[in-house]
C-alpha cells in the first residue's frame, strides 16, 4: 500500500489536465447560467440539461437563419420542442443574454431587440435548462419567474400541463416555425377546443372540434397519457394514451401544421426499440373524424390553402391538392394554397378574351363558401355559358337538380365530397392562347414614336402640324375614354355606369328598398351581367364641384374587399347624378331579422356579432385607407344568402360634406347609436363606431331595440341602462327569460355584455379598439371588469340621462 501511493501520484501530473478539462466542460454545459451568460448564433454552443437530454440555444433552420429553441439533444434529429422567434429568424452573430441587471433578451447581430422574454420580469438570478425539457428563469430565492412550460409553442412534454387559457399554435409548415393555421386551446371556461386561426395572426377563427367535458388542466403525465383533469385532480377524459414507457422512450405531443394533434415516441436506446426504427413514431392522434369537412369558417382558407381542396388519407392526415390548371404556391408546402398556372381573364372591355377559355371537369369536390351567384332551374349548358361570359367567374358548379353556382378566386374551404351529385367546371385558358390586354399607355407611346419619326423626315411646319394633331388625338381619346360607361376606375375594380344604364336597370327607379337621410336605395338588375341583382343607392342633394372628392372616396371604398362588407360594384358620376351600385343582399337588414316576429337562434346572433366586429376592424385598421363608418346600426348591417353579416354604407359619411347634413349640430349617425363626443366640439375618431357597435351588440344579445317606450317599467326603456343595472345585480337572465338558448350560454352572454359596456364608455379613450373588441369576442384575450359607463350626465348636466344613448 505504501509503494502504491507514490506510484499513483507519479501519474497525477499527466492525468490532471485530462481530468480538469472534461470537468470544466461539464460544468459549463450543465450548470446554472448566471448573470452575464450569453449564447451567440453560429458558435455551435448550447446550454444542456444535467442529463444532456435537452439543450437550449440557437438552431440553424436551413439557410434561412437561426431559431432560439429548446430541443431533444441526444437524438440525431435534434427535434425542437419550444422556440422563441419562429416568425423572425435571426442572422449569425445574434446573441441571447442574461444581462447584469437581471433581464433575458435576444438581440440581432446589430443589437436590436428581437425577443424579450417578458418586459415585466426583472430580478432574474440565473437560468437553467432542466431535464424535463423546461427552460426556466429563476429568482435568487429559487422561485421560477418564467418557464417555457408555461409559454408553449406547438409541443408539450411529459410532466407538462396546459392551464385554462393556455394554447398550442401549430407552426406554418414542417420547416417554418412561425405561427400557422391551427390552435389547440384549453378555454377559460374549461372547454378543450381546436381552432383554425386568423392567419397570419394567431387569434381564434373557427372551432373545428370542442370537448363536451370541461376541465381545469390538460396533463401529460410520466406514464405517457394526456388527459383532461378536474380541479379536484380526478381524470375527466383521455385525450391521447399509449403504452410506451417514458423510461424507454422520449415522448412529445404536438399540434402539427396540418391541424392534427399527435403523440410521438422515440426509443432512448437500440436495445429498447423493440423492433422499432430509431426515429419518431406516431402512436396516437387526436383529430375530428374528417378535418376537411369539419372546417366551415366564413373567413380563412379552411383545412388547406386557398384554391386547393382537402382529402383525408387513411393515416388520418389531411392531404391538399390543386384543381386542374392550378399549381402550388410553394412546391415544398402543399398547404400553401394554389395559383392559376395561366394568365387570368381580363375584365377590360378591350381585351377581347372571348373564346379563349374552356373548362376542366371534376366530380366530388366543392368550395362551399366561395359562391357569389346561385341560379336555379337552369341547364348545364346555360351554367357553362354563364361562367364563360362572366370575367369574374373562375369555377362553375352544376347540380343534378338544375342548380348553378358561380365561384371566384380565392376559393376557400375546399374539400372532397363523395357522391355529391355535382359537376365541377374549372375555368382554364385554352392551349396556346395568350392574354396581352391592350394598354392605353402603350398606344400613346406608339403614337408618339410615329410622330417623332415624321418630325425627323419632314418640314418644320408640316411636322408641327402633325405633332399638334397627334396630341389632339391623344387628348380627345383619353377624354372620350373617361366618359365611357362601365370603365373600371384606376386602382379599383369598379364600373363607371351611365345614369341611363342605371335608370334602365332599376326600371325607372321603381322598386324602392329603403330610404335614408340623404339617399334612396332601389333594386336593380344588370342585364349585361346575366341578370345580376344589385342595390342602387341614389344620393340626394350632392353639392356641385365635388367630383374629384367623390371619385377619390369611391376609389378608396372600391379597394376594400372583406367577407363582412357589402361589395361596391360601381358608381355613376354624371352631371349632377351621384349613384353607388352595391351587391344585392337577399335577406335584407339585421333590423328586420332581429326585431321581427321570430327570435333568431343564439348561435346565428353570435356569428353576426363576430362578423360585424371583423368588418369594422377591417375598415379601421386593415384596408389601405382608414374608413370611419359613422352610422353603425342594424339597418346598415345586411345579411346575405347564408345570413352572414355584411356592413353597408361604409365610408358614405366621408362622401358627404358637413354642410350637407340635415342637422345643425354637424352630428352624423342615427339617434340611439350616436357616440357622446358628437355633442362636443372635438374631432371624432374610429371610437364613434366602437360606441355604436356596443349598442348593436346589446341589441343582438337581447333581441330588442335600445330604446322602447312600450314597457311597463321605465327603468327598462333604455336597453343599455337596463343591461348595465342587471349586470351589476347579476340578473342578466331577466333580459332573456324567454330565450332558452341564451340562458344555456349565460357565461358567454355575460362576457358579451361586459364587452358592450366597455364599448359604450362616455370617454372615447376608455373604449377599446375594434381589434381588441374582436379579440375579446373571440376569446383570444380576457375581458376585464368594465367601469360604469354613466359619467355622460356629469359632463353634460343640461342633458337628460335618457339622452345619453339616444
Amino acid at each position: 500500500m505504501k509503494t502504491a501511493v507514490p506510484y499513483c501520484l507519479c501519474w497525477l501530473p499527466l492525468l490532471l489536465p485530462l481530468l480538469v478539462l472534461p470537468a470544466s466542460v461539464v460544468a459549463q454545459a450543465y450548470s446554472n447560467k448566471t448573470l452575464g451568460s450569453s449564447l451567440t448564433a453560429g458558435d455551435n454552443e448550447s446550454w444542456a440539461s444535467e442529463s444532456g437530454e435537452f439543450a437550449f440555444g440557437f438552431k440553424e433552420i436551413g439557410t434561412g437563419g437561426y431559431l432560439l429553441a429548446v430541443w431533444f439533444n441526444k437524438i440525431s434529429e435534434k427535434t425542437v420542442v419550444w422556440s422563441a422567434n419562429g416568425g423572425n429568424l435571426v442572422k449569425k452573430g445574434s446573441k441571447v443574454q442574461l444581462t447584469s441587471d437581471g433581464n433575458f433578451v435576444l438581440n440581432d447581430q446589430e443589437g436590436e431587440k428581437i425577443w424579450p422574454v417578458d418586459s415585466t420580469i426583472t430580478g432574474v438570478a440565473y437560468a437553467a435548462m432542466l431535464d424535463s425539457g423546461n427552460f426556466v428563469l429563476v429568482r435568487q430565492d429559487s422561485i421560477n419567474l418564467w418557464e417555457s412550460f408555461d409559454n408553449p409553442t406547438d409541443t408539450i412534454l411529459p410532466t407538462q400541463a396546459l392551464n385554462q387559457g393556455s394554447k398550442l399554435v401549430a407552426r406554418l409548415s414542417e420547416t417554418n416555425y412561425s405561427s400557422g393555421r391551427f390552435m389547440f386551446k384549453l378555454q377559460s371556461n374549461g372547454s378543450l377546443t381546436m381552432y383554425t386561426t386568423d392567419f397570419p395572426q394567431d387569434s381564434e377563427n373557427f372551432p373545428y372540434w370542442s370537448s363536451q367535458t370541461t376541465g381545469f388542466q390538460v396533463i401529460f403525465n410520466q406514464s405517457g397519457s394526456i388527459y383532461l383533469k378536474a380541479r379536484n385532480g380526478s381524470k375527466l377524459m383521455d385525450v391521447l394514451t399509449n403504452e410506451a414507457s417514458t423510461e424507454d422512450y422520449y415522448q412529445r405531443a404536438i399540434l402539427e401544421y396540418d391541424g392534427v394533434f399527435r403523440q410521438y415516441v422515440y426509443p432512448k436506446s437500440a436495445g429498447s426499440s423493440a423492433g422499432r426504427p430509431m426515429a419518431w413514431s406516431s402512436l396516437t392522434s387526436f383529430v375530428p373524424e374528417n378535418i376537411c369537412t369539419s372546417i366551415r369558417a366564413e373567413t380563412g382558407s379552411g383545412a388547406c390553402g386557398f384554391n386547393s381542396y382537402c382529402t383525408m388519407g387513411n393515416d388520418d392526415r389531411p392531404y391538399c391538392q390543386c384543381p386542374p390548371g392550378y399549381t402550388f404556391l410553394d412546391a415544398q408546402d402543399d398547404m400553401s394554397g394554389c395559383k392559376q398556372n395561366f394568365v387570368p381573364e381580363s375584365c377590360s372591355e378591350e381585351s377581347q378574351e372571348k373564346g379563349l377559355f374552356s373548362f376542366e371537369e371534376m366530380t366530388d369536390v366543392d368550395w362551399p363558401l366561395s359562391d357569389y351567384g346561385h341560379f336555379t332551374e337552369v341547364t348545364e349548358d346555360w351554367c357553362r355559358q354563364a361562367c364563360l361570359d362572366d370575367c369574374f367567374c373562375d369555377v362553375a358548379i352544376f347540380g343534378d337538380q338544375g342548380d348553378c353556382w358561380k365561384k371566384r378566386t380565392p376559393l376557400s374551404n375546399g374539400r372532397t365530397e363523395s357522391n355529391n351529385g355535382r359537376k365541377i367546371l374549372i375555368k382554364v385558358r385554352k392551349d396556346n392562347s395568350t392574354s396581352e390586354p391592350s394598354s392605353e399607355g402603350n398606344k400613346d407611346q406608339s403614337t408618339l414614336i410615329i410622330t417623332e419619326s415624321v418630325l425627323l423626315g419632314g418640314s418644320v411646319f408640316l411636322n408641327c402640324l402633325l405633332l399638334l394633331s397627334a396630341f389632339l388625338y391623344i387628348f380627345r381619346k383619353r377624354k372620350s375614354k373617361t366618359l365611357q360607361p362601365h370603365q373600371a376606375m384606376v386602382g379599383a375594380n369598379l364600373k363607371n355606369f351611365s345614369y341611363k344604364a342605371l335608370e334602365v336597370a332599376t326600371d325607372g327607379f321603381k322598386d324602392e328598398l329603403g330610404r335614408g337621410a340623404f339617399s334612396t336605395v332601389y333594386k336593380g338588375t344588370l342585364a349585361h351581367d346575366n341578370g345580376q341583382l344589385v342595390a342602387v343607392k341614389k344620393l340626394d342633394r350632392m353639392v356641385r364641384g365635388v367630383e374629384v372628392e367623390f371619385e377619390t372616396e369611391v376609389s378608396a371604398i372600391g379597394r376594400t374587399n372583406h367577407k363582412n362588407l357589402v361589395q361596391l360594384l360601381g358608381f355613376c358620376n354624371e352631371g349632377q347624378h351621384r349613384l353607388l351600385v352595391y351587391e344585392f343582399m337577399s335577406n335584407g337588414s339585421l333590423a328586420t331579422f332581429l326585431f321581427g316576429n321570430s327570435r333568431p337562434h343564439w348561435d346565428k346572433r353570435t356569428q353576426i356579432i363576430l362578423g360585424t366586429a371583423r368588418g369594422l376592424l377591417y375598415l379601421h385598421e386593415e384596408c389601405s385607407t382608414q374608413i370611419i363608418h359613422c352610422d353603425i346600426k342594424p339597418q346598415n348591417i345586411l345579411l346575405d344568402d347564408f345570413l352572414t353579416a355584411r356592413i353597408s354604407d361604409f365610408g358614405l359619411a366621408k362622401l358627404l360634406r358637413t354642410d350637407q347634413t340635415r342637422t345643425t349640430t354637424g352630428i352624423r349617425g342615427t339617434k340611439g347609436y350616436v357616440a357622446p363626443e358628437w355633442f362636443k366640439t372635438v374631432p371624432v375618431t374610429a371610437k364613434v363606431d366602437v360606441y355604436s357597435f356596443g349598442i348593436v351588440l346589446l341589441e343582438l344579445i337581447f333581441c330588442r331595440k335600445n330604446f322602447e317606450t312600450a314597457v311597463e317599467d321605465e327603468n327598462q326603456m333604455v336597453l343599455a341602462d337596463w343591461a348595465y343595472d342587471s349586470y351589476l345585480e347579476r340578473k342578466l337572465d331577466l333580459l332573456v327569460e324567454k330565450d332558452q338558448e341564451a340562458l344555456d350560454n349565460m357565461e358567454k352572454m355575460e362576457k358579451f355584455v361586459m364587452i358592450a359596456i366597455w364599448c359604450i364608455q362616455e370617454d372615447p379613450s376608455q373604449r377599446p379598439t375594434m381589434k381588441k373588441v374582436t379579440q375579446m369576442l373571440e376569446g383570444a384575450i380576457e375581458v376585464p371588469l368594465p367601469p360604469d359607463p354613466s359619467p355622460f350626465s356629469k359632463s353634460f348636466p343640461h342633458q337628460p340621462l335618457l339622452c345619453r344613448r339616444n
